[in-house]
């Protein structure tokens, strides 16, 4: 696993994914630093919409898929019945040949659903990278932390950082600082942990080096008894240092008697959890036939996890930080806001017209379909024709063969020239005879 968080992913396919995004959320937070709000939470969540959007073609297609799935699926089942417990190779050729014709008669392929989610799982692991991990992607954001790297490094070169006796920046360097600890990049694994530092460990990094002076582009770094410093103000959001974890905020709110702090901070898991439950009430849930028990197991599973999955959300919100938990409230906003959306849209449309459409485009494939059955019937009666006229004359020859070993049995028996050789040699001519 690579803990390297500064250093951008190198995943195939997700680390290239990873960078297209951070050009857009580098982009995003230029824009919005240019008019004077540098803030990673509004940054987070207009980058969700953009992306989500981006991505809504794919989510169309498969609500259409899913939709013509739910109508074709009584004839999958039907031609399932009708071939059941029949499995000699005719048999399994012709149902497969139906199955096919009715994939092409709807218009959707067989492996269209995995095909999307194979498009949208990389853009959403990186997408869920970029925001984890914001000075990797972030200009400004890297920047800012890494005067804080380079004035450490003149210092001790981190090894306070590396060796502390502090139970949580130990753990936040365990986790997080691998280019720290093997010195592979010290700067890089500085910047990885303070980056995941909570306020109060990154306050007391700050007192033992000294950092409190720093300055990027002419601001703070860090907070002053007269001035929020750049990185509190990037992550301040509503109140809500959201590079802090909900347990965190809670345990300093109640500690301070700052109540708006420990309700705004409860309220990211909840809303987390309840946003993902409204998501998942709103995707179209596909009938099932209640005759047939693995679809109907298949089907409990997959409700058992939709109500499961807020609940742990939820609870992973408590201990990561709060932007993590912003961000999948925004998405499951945005995902409902399209749900709703396409709901609207796939309602309007005459699938009855879509498949009609799909038939007439369909119609010559279906005709290559049946052909290639016909052929493969053909060759498949030409193959038990001719093993069944190997077995033929493989029987025929051994029957020869055992008459022509008696004979030869019975011929060395007689004595030549004796009226039972005469009678043998009869014998064998009237066979080979009979047997032209």
């Amino acid at each position: 696993m690579n803990f390297i968080l500064l250093t951008q992913n190198t995943t195939p396919i997700i680390g290239q994914v990873a960078k297209l995004l951070g050009w857009i959320m580098n982009g995003i937070f230029y824009v919005i630093d240019k008019i004077g709000v540098p803030n990673v939470g509004l940054a987070i969540i207009l980058f969700t919409i953009v992306v989500y959007m981006l991505m809504m073609p794919l989510t169309i297609k498969q609500q259409k898929f899913s939709k013509l799935s739910a109508k074709m699926n009584p004839e999958l089942q039907a031609i399932q019945a009708k071939y059941k417990g029949r499995s000699d190779n005719d048999s399994a050729m012709a149902q497969n040949a139906e199955i096919q014709a009715v994939y092409a008669k709807y218009g959707v392929s067989p492996t269209g659903s995995c095909v999307q989610l194979l498009i949208q799982m990389p853009i959403l692991f990186a997408l869920y990278r970029v925001i984890y991990a914001m000075p990797a992607y972030v200009t400004k954001i890297g920047n800012t932390f890494r005067v804080l790297a380079d004035k450490i490094i003149s210092v001790d070169n981190g090894d306070f950082i590396r060796n502390s006796q502090v139970e949580s920046i130990a753990n936040t360097v365990g986790m997080y600082g691998k280019s720290l600890t093997d010195g592979t990049n010290v700067s890089n694994g500085i910047i990885d942990v303070l980056n995941k530092l909570s306020s109060i460990d990154l306050a007391a990094v700050a007192e033992h080096y000294d950092l409190g002076q720093l300055t990027y582009e002419g601001q703070l770094i860090l907070n002053s008894d007269t001035t929020r410093g750049l990185i509190d103000t990037y992550n301040n959001f509503l109140g809500l240092n959201i590079g802090d974890s909900p347990m965190t905020l809670i345990r300093q709110g109640w500690m301070s008697g700052l109540w708006g702090i420990v309700i705004g901070a409860a309220l990211i898991p909840v809303l987390s959890a309840v946003t993902q439950w409204i998501n998942v009430k709103l995707m179209p849930q596909a009938a099932t036939d209640k005759d047939n028990s693995q679809a109907s197991s298949m089907a409990q599973s997959m409700k058992t996890m939709n109500m499961i999955m807020p609940i742990f959300s939820a609870w992973l919100c408590l201990s990561l930080p709060a932007g993590m938990g912003l961000y999948w409230v925004a998405g499951s906003v945005v995902r409902s806001i399209q749900q709703i959306i396409i709901n609207k849209h796939i309602d309007k449309l005459d699938f009855e017209e879509i498949i009609k459409k799909n038939s007439v485009k369909s119609a010559k494939k279906l005709e290559r379909i049946q052909k290639q059955q016909s052929l493969m019937k053909e060759y498949s009666n030409m193959n038990t024709k001719n093993i069944q006229s190997k077995t033929s004359v493989s029987s025929t020859d051994q029957k020869q063969s055992g008459s022509v070993s008696q004979n030869t049995s019975a011929s060395s028996s007689a004595k030549p020239g004796s009226m039972m050789a005469k009678a043998n040699m009869v014998k064998d001519y009237n066979e080979r005879n009979n047997n032209k």
